[in-house]
């Protein structure tokens, strides 16, 4: 009788991955990163675990968008008090936070689980060109 293969802790080797989101468009992005992050792209993917890898995003700012998605893509947040809804467009997050258009946008590709929590931590986006992982040697992936 054959039984499932679950990886163990020890076997899963993590990589760190580079994407330079420079005139990329926000969604094909968000979908590799996010099979990256899930671990979707490894034979030993299994659902229940986390078997991805580490994945930098380097200059936020400049990433493409399409259409008029600039003006009429709304972000919302609530402040948990009656009539505490706040909304932003795209421009508006892009000028202060652009690094969050993207964290938001992988966000809601992964699982809405404790395991969707612990792979978004693996997300590091950065505003410039610069970032803090360059001890890690990630690989440069071209989309």
């Amino acid at each position: 009788m054959e039984t499932t293969y679950i990886p163990k802790k020890t076997e899963v080797k993590r990589k760190w991955y580079l994407f330079d989101a420079e005139s990329l468009i926000l969604g094909r992005l968000a979908v590799r990163v996010a099979q990256i992050l899930r671990g979707k792209d490894k034979p030993m993917f299994t659902p229940h675990l986390d078997t991805g890898d580490f994945v930098v995003v380097i200059n936020a700012e400049k990433i493409k968008v399409t259409g008029n998605k600039e003006e009429a893509k709304n972000y919302y947040r609530h402040s948990g008090y009656p009539g505490g809804i706040k909304s932003q467009n795209l421009a508006a997050l892009r000028k202060k936070h652009p690094e969050r258009i993207i964290q938001k946008a992988v966000r809601g590709m992964l699982p809405r689980t404790k395991l969707g929590n612990k792979l978004i931590k693996k997300l590091k986006v950065y505003r410039g060109s610069n970032h803090p992982h360059q001890s890690q040697n990630p690989e440069l992936i071209k989309l």
